[in-house]
């Protein structure tokens, strides 16, 4: 037992990190994005290499970043089966979702995306642009992406799984208090309006 939430820590750990690098790849995202428009419109300059770097670093945002939102119960859902659910309905729900749906669509992609790469790889694959990049770190993020999702999926599992057995916190009810925004029932809303005025 102690070895299994010993792994959701290291696991919750690593995503909690590239969460940290997706910020600092955001910013390096927009500053290229506004140079390349600056370039482009001020001097009449514009660089294949430099708006594919743009595209990488957007993708590796978007791609990186799915088991850090995952963590943070940020991604999508389908709040209106759960939200009639005590915690052990949720929980359960989840536990359905993570077996029959993410796991084996991440493993699928992770099997179709890996032949993508390493083909790129051998191939050493160059964009058709004049000027543009290789291929390969791109292809390569959608498995790295996927198996980030995929270790985190795991983890949210064993989550729900020791929720249930009554060795472990509610990790749904933990999610929604952290300081990540989260869904707010219409009727709270205007709750708060009304009791502001």
């Amino acid at each position: 037992m102690t070895a299994l939430k010993t792994m959701v820590g290291g696991i919750d750990h690593l995503n909690r990190c590239i969460g940290f690098i997706i910020k600092w790849l955001l910013l390096a995202t927009t500053i290229l994005s506004a140079s390349n428009a600056i370039t482009r419109k001020a001097f009449d300059l514009s660089s294949n290499g430099m708006l594919e770097a743009q595209w990488y670093l957007y993708a590796a945002v978007f791609l990186l970043g799915g088991g850090y939102a995952f963590l943070h119960n940020s991604h999508v859902r389908i709040d209106f089966i759960s939200t009639r659910l005590g915690a052990r309905g949720r929980n359960l729900v989840d536990i359905v979702g993570i077996a029959v749906v993410l796991i084996p669509f991440c493993l699928f992609v992770i099997n179709l995306s890996w032949g993508f790469f390493t083909t790129a790889w051998h191939s050493g694959e160059m964009s058709g642009n004049a000027g543009g990049l290789v291929r390969w770190p791109a292809y390569l993020l959608i498995p790295a992406g996927f198996s980030l999702l995929l270790l985190q999926g795991l983890a949210e599992l064993v989550k729900r799984l020791l929720f249930l057995t009554g060795k472990g916190p509610d990790s749904i009810a933990e999610e929604g208090s952290q300081d990540t925004p989260i869904h707010v029932p219409a009727q709270a809303l205007s709750t708060a309006q009304e009791g502001s005025r």
